[in-house]
C-alpha cells in the first residue's frame, strides 16, 4: 500500500444544506483543503433542488480535484416524508462524485462520531471541536461543513483498513 496523497471529498447530504469538505490524506497525515455548504434555492421545485445539488457537488469534485468521496448514510427520521426527501437529496449528492469517476464510500452517523470523537453518540459541538483539532487550518467550521469534514476524516482512517482487506484478498 502506498502513502500517496489522496484528495477525499466528505459529504453531509441535506435538501436545504449539504455540507462538503475536502482533505488530503497522506499516510496517516491529514491536511485541510477546503469546505463549504451548498444551499439550493428553497422556493425552487423539488426536482430543480435535486438537480442543483447534483450539479453543485459535481462542480466541487472538479474544482477540488477529488480522488475519492465519502458520504454519511441517511438516518431514519420520525417523519417518513422527510426521510424520503432526504433520501432523494442523498442520492443526488452521491451520484455527483460517481458521475465524475470517484468511488463513494458510505458511513453511518455513529461510526463517523466514533471515528472522530471517540463516542458514537457525540453531538455536533463535539464533532466541530474535534474537526478543528484534527484540521486546525480549517478554522471555525459551521455544523454542516464540520460534519462533512468528519466524514472525510472517517474515510481517511477507514480506507486504509479497507485497502488492506482488498490486498489480502487478492494475495
Amino acid at each position: 500500500m502506498t502513502n500517496a496523497a489522496t484528495r477525499i471529498l466528505g459529504l453531509d447530504p441535506g435538501l436545504r444544506r449539504t455540507g462538503w469538505g475536502v482533505i488530503v490524506a497522506e499516510g496517516s497525515r491529514l491536511h485541510w483543503i477546503a469546505h463549504g455548504v451548498i444551499s439550493p434555492p428553497e422556493t425552487a421545485p423539488f426536482s430543480e433542488r435535486l438537480l442543483f445539488l447534483l450539479e453543485a457537488v459535481g462542480q466541487v469534485c472538479i474544482d477540488q480535484g477529488c480522488d475519492e468521496a465519502a458520504i454519511e448514510e441517511v438516518f431514519v427520521n420520525m417523519n417518513p416524508v422527510s426521510t424520503l426527501k432526504l433520501g432523494h437529496a442523498r442520492a443526488a449528492v452521491m451520484l455527483a462524485p460517481a458521475r465524475h469517476g470517484l468511488s463513494v464510500a458510505e458511513y453511518s452517523p455513529n461510526l463517523i462520531k466514533k471515528a472522530v470523537v471517540g463516542a458514537g453518540h457525540a453531538d455536533k459541538t463535539q464533532i466541530a471541536f474535534m474537526v478543528k483539532r484534527l484540521l486546525p487550518a480549517a478554522g471555525d467550521v459551521k455544523a454542516d461543513a464540520a460534519d462533512a469534514l468528519a466524514v472525510a476524516i472517517t474515510h481517511a482512517q477507514l480506507r486504509k483498513r479497507a485497502l488492506l482487506t482488498v490486498l489480502r484478498g487478492a494475495a
